[in-house]
């Protein structure tokens, strides 16, 4: 009979995306969570005392192997080794501001961005990085978003309290290569002062010069 630690490290190898303990258990009757739980312990110590290249990591709530940071330069050079797509300057900014002040509104977003951001935010909700989460008390019920679980797999958190400080994102987002774009004013009180506008292709727009009254 298969030891639990090798259906466990089978069931990962073949995973594309994290799995919990209850979901590792479904392969077979002589598992539960207890038993996946000190299989994944086991691993864990075979693989850093054999010194492999991968580890597994809890990333999103579930388990998932990958690949040591350490080996991450020889993969870029391996050209069949499937890449995420990047994410653009404009994308990362807004993702970092949705990700440390959620739950947030769009034009409070645009607030700090100073420009339009609809767009930018829709392709975040593509990507599955965020998602509307609720909506404000505010006139109209602005929808709120905020930070999926593939946003923590992506950026390899396992809950959403592991985000750094800001002065940190940088080396966070070196794998983008976009280090400059996140916004100096991350922090700032969404009541600072700016309004909204639409440009001609109704798309909200921001004045740093008049005072705000959010309603999105």
């Amino acid at each position: 009979m298969m030891r639990a630690t090798q259906i466990v490290e089978a069931v990962l190898f073949s995973s594309d995306a994290p799995v919990n303990a209850e979901e590792i258990a479904r392969a077979d009757d002589s598992l539960n969570e207890d038993v996946v739980e000190k299989a994944i312990k086991e691993l864990k110590r075979v693989y850093e005392e054999s010194e492999r290249a991968f580890e597994i990591k809890l990333l999103g709530g579930g388990y998932q192997i990958v690949t040591l940071p350490a080996y991450a330069t020889y993969l870029d050079r391996f050209d069949t080794v499937a890449k995420s797509s990047r994410l653009s300057g404009p994308a990362l900014e807004t993702l970092a501001i949705i990700a440390y002040r959620q739950p947030i509104g769009r034009i409070d977003i645009e607030y700090v961005r100073g420009v339009s951001s609809a767009g930018v935010v829709r392709t975040l909700q593509d990507r599955e990085l965020v998602d509307v989460v609720g909506r404000g008390e505010g006139l109209g019920r602005p929808l709120l978003y905020g930070t999926t679980n593939k946003f923590l797999e992506h950026f390899g958190f396992s809950r959403i309290e592991d985000l750094p400080r800001k002065d940190d994102l940088p080396v966070v987002l070196k794998g983008e290569n976009v280090t400059e774009a996140i916004p100096e004013n991350l922090e700032v009180s969404t009541s600072q002062e700016n309004q909204t506008s639409e440009n001609e292709n109704g798309e909200t727009l921001v004045d740093p010069n008049v005072s705000p009254s959010p309603t999105d």
